[in-house]
């Protein structure tokens, strides 16, 4: 089978396609005929060595897979040869095969196309265990999504929608903005690309408070850090929920402790995949609520880019130069 290696770290262009034997499951374990990848920043930090998880050297990246179970090894059941899955592998997805632990396996919807499935889970994931988890976010209450055309920010938007919030969309181009509105936000702001200086930040506070009535935003979702996070929190409301999702601009950024003093907000944490392994019963829980979601179409991956196999620097590079409005897929097999 073929796959894309990172032998050495560095940019997507240091990666190589190669021939390798193909796989046999072990215990507990199925491979699946890979289909699709979604790509995901992590990925980019896995091969420039800069990913809080280190594979050995040689790996291929890539997170989340569908495709279709090939075999399965000793002791698994529930899985045979054939079903439509996605895989949430970590690394390893860029390549014809992957072997996974059947309990990071799930069944997808037979009108799910592959694309779509390899695009949802992290995603979804990720905003579904924010929101409804760690923000505990009620009807009602405004949510402001920060980079909300990326992958994990469109989901929050369209989840936010679905959980009955008032959702502001912030990004940094009207075209993304148009998506955003696309996708359910009730209200959109646009704020500067790159590093804000302290006036920039000041009036992006300013904006976000405007458009919440003075009051602060209840719960602010935030994957991109750097500049933008000190002006969101300050723009928190009292009792507001601050998640930390990521950080895609770069920079970790240094809060000031005492703002959530003052506004007697919480700063948390969100690592959804942490989540999935401390608690499987409620992740499993919520993968069936995404997936009812999905058939009944009140959410549905935004896809802005699907590349072919060999294309592979492209598809990462479209991420790394923030071109992806939603998410970016690199088609495997047909």
């Amino acid at each position: 089978m073929r796959a894309i290696l990172c032998k050495q770290f560095g940019p997507p262009e240091s990666l190589v396609i190669e021939d390798v034997p193909s796989l046999e499951p072990g215990p507990g374990q199925v491979v699946l005929d890979v289909k699709a990848c979604g790509i995901n920043f992590p990925d980019l930090l896995l091969i420039a060595d800069k990913y809080q998880f280190k594979p050995p050297l040689p790996f291929s990246p890539g997170g989340e897979v569908s495709g279709v179970v090939k075999s399965v090894g000793e002791g698994v059941t529930g899985i045979e040869p054939g079903q439509r899955v996605i895989g949430s592998t970590g690394w390893g997805g860029f390549a014809e095969e992957i072997a996974v632990e059947a309990a990071r396996v799930i069944p997808i919807p037979d009108q799910m196309p592959f694309d779509e499935a390899s695009a949802f889970l992290m995603t979804y994931g990720t905003s579904h265990h924010a929101l409804k988890d760690r923000a505990q976010i009620k009807p009602g209450e405004s949510l402001l999504v920060l980079g909300a055309a990326g992958g994990v920010g469109l989901a929050a938007v369209e989840l936010g929608k679905v959980l009955g919030a008032r959702v502001i969309a912030a990004a940094s181009s009207e075209e993304k903005l148009a998506v955003c509105r696309e996708h359910g936000a009730n209200e959109t702001l646009l704020y500067p690309a790159g590093n804000l200086d302290r006036d920039q930040q000041k009036a992006f506070s300013e904006e976000i408070k405007k458009l919440t009535g003075g009051e602060g935003a209840d719960v602010v979702y935030d994957p991109v850090g750097g500049g933008y996070s000190e002006p969101a929190l300050r723009a928190t409301a009292w009792e507001g929920r601050f998640l930390v999702i990521g950080f895609a601009a770069g920079d970790i950024p240094r809060i000031p402790l005492n703002l959530a003093l003052l506004k007697g907000c919480q700063i948390v944490g969100v690592f959804w995949g942490a989540f999935t392994g401390r608690q499987p019963d409620q992740n499993r829980a919520n993968i069936s609520e995404l997936m009812r979601w999905y058939v009944e179409g009140k959410i549905r991956p935004h896809i802005s880019a699907v590349y072919p196999f060999e294309e592979y620097a492209q598809a990462l590079n479209d991420l790394a130069n923030r071109k992806a409005k939603g998410k970016v897929v690199l088609k495997v097999a047909d």
